[in-house]
């Protein structure tokens, strides 16, 4: 396919239905600040003009994956619409065993429930939130090897969602006995978006094999990653993008994925395999908590859209379109002095808030406090990605996850301006302190208080 010759980026698609969107004073956005407690999570859809707080299970539905849902089997055993994903994802992944789960999170619990052991060590190039508390949850360790420049915002790597190798060789040498899993997260999502190379995937599979340690990737976001790979790496420009996509899985052993992202569905997910005893704990582990192995606590028309949807994600027009449209976010945020984390990754603008809030110090969250001001200035809704969300964090971001399909260009110039004012006054942004929090992914449910 061309690639597209002009400078407006068009959607690729025609709007059908509209929602309407919240204007809410500034005087009710204060209020509603205070009252959830100052976290952004607790905040009502209705008190939100923008919501980029995640791009996972907010996109819109195409008119084919619509079509899709009236030809739903609900039989609670072996249903068509079962059969129909089975098929997409062996298509696309090459694994044997298909499991739907109800989201990306009931994958990462069974595996953890049924593989991981207290005292396991868990690789990744960076876990994300949910991955690491089912992990720990465990009472394994999730360790994080992403390479140097995935800590330096501003480095124009093209593929900072790599794995280090040097220190994967060195933890495989010197502690291979603990060591459960290794993963790749696609794309590194807490790494501010970034892509992982086909060379990394490759050289991560080939020392993962020769150690006999089962690799898994986080395939939420495979297609962005497989564009990346297509637009970014040489020797790959020629390649179809499912056929990325199929070099991707066919290196590792299995894979989690919430297709809330690029499944682009509302719910849904994937626990897939080639391990046959690692697959029947699974099956059983699922049973438990999910549903019968066909459906996975989904409906059949949730499979029936998961599956056009999975298709959809790889189309080179809408990939193109997406990718486009991110960078045209951070590069107009540039262009106004935000910094943000180089170079744009394709589900999100991550601002570097440590840069732009140097006065807030670490233990006082520069990124939730920037994502409170964003919101009290035009009722954005962004989401943290720093000490809040991990207490170890080496960055401080604010993510604006733009859904699938949902929001036009004059949509993303209204969150540039609203960037634009919060910048102008950075330095009158008070930091935030920890009221009440809770054992585990505590940036979900505590609640906050700015310190003036």
């Amino acid at each position: 396919m061309q690639e597209w010759e002009f400078r407006t980026i068009i959607e690729p698609f025609r709007i059908k239905m509209v929602e309407d969107i919240p204007l809410l004073t500034r005087e009710q956005r204060e209020a509603a600040l205070e009252r959830t407690g100052y976290n952004l999570f607790r905040l009502l859809a209705s008190e939100v003009t923008i919501d980029l707080l995640t791009d996972s299970g907010t996109g819109a539905m195409s008119a084919n994956q619509w079509a899709a849902l009236t030809l739903g089997d609900e039989s609670y055993a072996g249903s068509r619409s079962f059969q129909r994903l089975e098929a997409v994802v062996h298509r696309l992944t090459g694994f044997r065993h298909v499991l739907p789960v109800h989201q990306g999170r009931a994958a990462e619990r069974i595996l953890a429930r049924t593989v991981l052991k207290p005292g396991a060590l868990i690789l990744n190039n960076t876990h994300f939130d949910t991955t690491r508390a089912n992990i720990e949850v465990a009472g394994a360790e999730a360790r994080d090897l992403p390479i140097p420049e995935a800590r330096v915002p501003e480095a124009e790597h093209p593929f900072k969602g790599d794995m280090d190798l040097d220190a994967l060789d060195r933890v495989i040498a010197e502690e291979r006995d603990r060591i459960a899993l290794i993963m790749l997260t696609l794309t590194n999502n807490a790494a501010g978006g970034q892509p992982v190379s086909m060379a990394n995937i490759e050289a991560v599979s080939e020392r993962a094999r020769a150690a006999g340690i089962p690799f898994f990737l986080d395939a939420a976001r495979f297609a962005e990653n497989a564009w990346f790979i297509h637009t970014r790496e040489p020797g790959y420009d020629h390649w179809d993008l499912t056929d990325i996509a199929r070099r991707m899985f066919s290196l590792a052993d299995g894979c989690t994925m919430s297709a809330k992202k690029d499944g682009i569905v509302n719910i849904g997910g994937l626990l897939c395999t080639n391990l046959d005893e690692w697959a029947t704990l699974f099956r059983n582990e699922l049973i438990l908590g999910e549903g019968f192995p066909t459906y996975g606590g989904l409906a059949g028309r949730d499979l029936e859209a998961m599956a056009v949807g999975l298709e959809e994600s790889l189309d080179h027009g809408y990939l193109q379109y997406r990718s486009r449209s991110i960078a045209y976010f951070a590069e107009h945020l540039e262009e106004l002095g935000v910094p943000v984390v180089r170079p744009p990754g394709g589900h999100a603008v991550f601002i570097d808030a440590g840069r732009l809030l140097p006065h807030i110090p670490k233990d006082r969250f520069p990124g939730h406090a920037l994502a409170a001001a964003m919101y009290l200035e035009g009722g954005v809704r962004g989401v943290e990605i720093g000490s809040l969300m991990f207490p170890e964090a080496k960055l401080e971001l604010l993510r604006l996850a733009v859904p699938r399909r949902v929001y036009t260009q004059a949509h993303i110039d209204y969150v540039i301006e609203v960037a634009e004012r919060v910048a102008a006054r950075a330095e009158r942004i008070p930091g935030y302190r920890l009221v009440e929090e809770p054992p585990f992914l505590r940036h979900f449910t505590a609640t906050l208080a700015p310190v003036r």
